[in-house]
């Protein structure tokens, strides 16, 4: 089972430590989801998600501090499981003693934020749902072009992680080369990443392997992107038919993303980065409602229709 520490949520939202900072390793997140714990203020704890993460905005606390403290500190003691990862104050509210009481007993560290409890509620639950997403590798290499997630996929020695350096050269970026972590994000995104031990690397046959950040500088790499194009590359075949016009559209599925995909024949003298390159500005141009295919099919049937009345 997917999980994460509380020192992992701590320094990805910039949270403070009000208590309990030498359990943030030992207690750990595994869901996404946030509990306002309203109803468990009022005494009901018939259906209580221990194992989330606990927040506490302006409603929550400012109910809580009208509460007399026999009841306070009996209602902290039960919100207080054996699961339950933190209590996450947001607005840098004031804690409820009873609550630092029974954390402190409980071993429940108690974190505090700046933001407005909605923000800091999807600030978190964003940054869980990516760390505790379903993960799949997938062998590739993932480049942003003009802002665009290219996975470039192919045979092995077919010249990606080489065509990857090319567009770096032209100042496009490198996400991972070789193994892509590919996890989903929502209903219609993924979103790739390197694995840690591959991070700003490229491995390129015959000169070993680089570091593109060390060579090309920061702007060169990035840490993630979303996936919206995939272009695979495979070698030319005479016996094969390539599609010429764009007009046989593929896809690939991926969880329950469906992510268009283009195949380039790759062949001597081909200079691929700038087919790659055109291939991610048109599939772009696609998006925003034009169509270079539609255009010409268009021209055509226009010739045809004037050569039909001309004959």
């Amino acid at each position: 089972m997917n999980k994460v520490s509380v020192a992992e949520l701590v320094e990805a939202n910039n949270l403070i430590v009000y208590a309990g900072g030498n359990f943030l390793n030992d207690r750990h997140v595994t869901t996404s989801d946030i509990s306002r714990p309203g109803l468990e203020l009022t005494g009901y704890f018939d259906y209580y998600p221990e194992e989330r993460v606990q927040l506490m905005g302006m409603t929550e606390i400012s109910y809580a501090h009208k509460m007399e403290h026999e009841k306070r500190m009996t209602i902290m003691e039960r919100m207080c499981g054996e699961n339950t990862p933190c209590f996450v104050i947001s607005r840098y509210l004031s804690v409820p003693e009873e609550m630092e009481i029974a954390a402190k007993k409980h071993n429940i560290p108690i974190l505090r934020s700046k933001l407005p409890t909605t923000r800091l509620s999807s600030k978190m639950t964003n940054f869980l749902e990516g760390r505790l997403a379903e993960r799949k590798s997938l062998h590739g290499v993932l480049v942003d072009i003009y802002g665009l997630g290219v996975l470039i996929t192919g045979d092995s020695g077919v010249g990606k992680s080489e065509t990857a350096l090319d567009l770096i050269k032209r100042g496009h970026r490198l996400i991972a080369d070789d193994r892509v972590e590919v996890y989903q994000q929502d209903e219609q995104t993924l979103v790739g990443e390197a694995p840690k031990i591959l991070q700003h690397l490229l491995e390129i046959r015959g000169v070993g392997i680089i570091d593109v950040m060390n060579l090309f500088g920061a702007g060169a790499v990035r840490t993630s992107t979303d996936i919206a194009l995939i272009v695979h590359l495979e070698n030319w075949n005479k016996d094969k038919q390539f599609d010429r016009l764009g007009s046989g559209e593929q896809s690939v599925q991926i969880f329950d993303v469906s992510l268009p995909k283009i195949t380039i024949p790759v062949k001597v003298g081909r200079n691929m980065a700038i087919i790659i390159e055109v291939a991610a500005m048109n599939y772009r141009a696609k998006t925003m409602g034009y169509d270079a295919t539609k255009v010409f099919e268009n021209n055509l049937n226009n010739l045809i229709q004037e050569n039909s009345k001309n004959s």
